[in-house]
């Protein structure tokens, strides 16, 4: 396995990826996106037949270019939008509607600079930008509309508007204006409406690919329903990147609603200075309105809506590895990462991670040596790997689905299952190979131990949803399967690969996972 054919894989999923989602959430508004994606998997298809030696890396340059760096970087932008610094927002923004001036991207640096220019007290001007974009034919246009009815906490009008100008099948792919319907049915004190929209719009909501996002909109429902915990729980952990005014003004909703009115109005008379023109309003209203309490309007069908929303919360949190910040860190995977750290660098001191004479002392897979008595072969080979790409991979890998598998079985359980699917698989390319169905002579690399991560997951995915049947456990299980199945057409074109190893890492990982997920229980 070369970088140049690694990259031509990755270059070429993510470029499909990207596409799929673009025509999925809306094809007239991901047109740029669209075009980009296929114009780097035509270049990568291109330059790979002609030279193939070149094609992952001419692909590579397109695709860190134009895909990977704008999608950091609008990351990034989001997130100083969050914490409510707009001026640094708005610089960045342009450096991205450079690289990607379609989609809206081009616009949305002025809507940027407006907030920017009502932080500093300017709102006359802040306000002409916003009028002079605001349509509901683009996504810029949209948010323009919006913000200018949050300014001045005109939710009703805001409500109207969407009702009107916005279709079911529009709200399913506009997140960002879904989202505000959910919020202005919250502010207009609607909360049995709130609950229904969610549950009719919860599929749409659960393919929001941001987690951030996605618990954004939990956030709305619970701080308007009095879930105070939950609040809570969501500011400590994903929306802790939230400036402590948006944090503060959602616990303060979230106590009013649940009837602490003396703690709710302190709360919000302590971030009545803010400089964020976006909460000047909402946070007037919350204090010359009267408070309702959630308890005494919500039906009994609202109160299990929100039951099952904090119960999906909870799990979300399970498979994403991201519960809060008590949660406790994954020493074992720390752990486990250090050894094979080690390993590599006594490789590179005894000879070179590439040397096959050196991976031969320090423990390596023979399988000939193995029947002749080495079985600590089966054991070492699992922490040694060939080059620093190798180890990368399966580092990266480990501390993905490490940490998953760890917060759900616990240290002890955790270490069981790596050790059973690390000596599991070598026996299994030990086997195969001596009994003529592979030609594998020669295997290091902890890449059995981490498909076996991935079975493990699996079957603690489908554990909880034999149980559960919960929607996001089956979400997340089907999106497990299809990681397996890219990576066995990527084994089985891949000679460098042991698909021996992955695959039988994987189905022991399945098999002793699903028995420690049970018996734990």
């Amino acid at each position: 396995m070369d970088i140049n054919n690694l990259l031509i894989w990755i270059v070429c999923l993510s470029c499909v990826t990207t596409t799929i989602s673009a025509v999925r959430n809306s094809f007239h508004h991901n047109r740029g996106w669209i075009f980009v994606s296929t114009f780097i998997f035509v270049v990568t298809a291109v330059t790979s037949y002609l030279i193939p030696n070149l094609g992952g890396l001419v692909g590579g340059c397109f695709w860190v270019i134009f895909i990977l760096i704008p999608n950091f970087a609008n990351r990034k932008v989001n997130q100083l939008v969050a914490q409510q610094r707009y001026h640094q927002a708005s610089k960045l923004a342009q450096f991205v509607s450079w690289l990607h001036p379609a989609d809206g991207l081009r616009e949305k640096p002025e809507m940027l600079r407006a907030l920017d220019l009502g932080q500093q007290g300017a709102i006359a001007e802040a306000l002409a930008i916003l009028n002079r974009y605001k349509t509901t034919d683009t996504p810029t246009g949209r948010l323009a509309i919006v913000t200018l009815y949050q300014i001045d906490a005109r939710w009703e009008e805001m409500l109207v508007w969407i009702q009107e100008n916005l279709s079911e099948a529009r709200l399913q792919k506009d997140s960002e204006m879904l989202l505000y319907y959910l919020r202005s049915l919250g502010e207009t004190g609607d909360l049995n409406s709130l609950l229904h929209a969610w549950e009719y719009y919860e599929r749409s909501i659960e393919q929001i690919p941001n987690l951030i996002t996605r618990n954004l909109a939990r956030m709305f429902v619970l701080a308007f329903c009095g879930q105070i915990e939950q609040v809570k729980t969501l500011i400590n952990g994903s929306l802790r990147i939230y400036s402590p005014t948006i944090q503060v003004f959602w616990l303060a909703t979230a106590n009013l609603a649940a009837g602490n009115e003396l703690l709710g109005r302190e709360q919000l008379l302590s971030i009545r200075n803010s400089n964020d023109i976006r909460y000047h309003g909402p946070i007037e209203r919350r204090l010359s309105q009267p408070v309702v309490e959630a308890e005494t309007i919500l039906t009994d069908k609202s109160k299990q809506i929100l039951s099952r929303i904090a119960a999906e919360l909870l799990q979300e949190a399970k498979y994403s590895g991201k519960a809060d910040l008590t949660q406790p860190k994954p020493n074992a995977t720390y752990f486990i990462i250090g050894l094979n750290l080690f390993a590599f660098a006594l490789e590179i001191q005894f000879g070179g991670s590439t040397n096959f004479l050196t991976l031969y002392r320090l423990g390596a897979l023979v399988p000939t040596e193995v029947l002749k008595g080495d079985w600590w072969r089966l054991f070492t080979a699992a922490f040694l790997h060939f080059g620093f790409l190798h180890l990368l991979m399966n580092m990266f890998g480990l501390y993905v689905f490490g940490r998953l598998v760890e917060f759900n079985l616990g240290i002890a359980r955790y270490l069981i299952l790596y050790l059973t699917t690390g000596l599991g698989s070598m026996l299994a390319v030990t086997f195969m190979s001596v009994m003529g169905y592979s030609k594998t002579e020669f295997v290091v690399g902890a890449s059995g131990c981490v498909m076996g991560l991935v079975g493990a997951f699996a079957a603690i995915l489908f554990y909880d949803w034999l149980r559960h049947k919960t929607r996001i456990a089956s979400k997340s299980l089907r999106g497990i399967l299809s990681l397996i199945m890219l990576q066995a057409i990527f084994d089985l074109t891949t000679p460098q690969i042991s698909f021996v190893g992955h695959t039988s890492g994987v189905i022991i990982g399945f098999v002793v996972g699903f028995l420690l997920k049970v018996i734990g229980k």
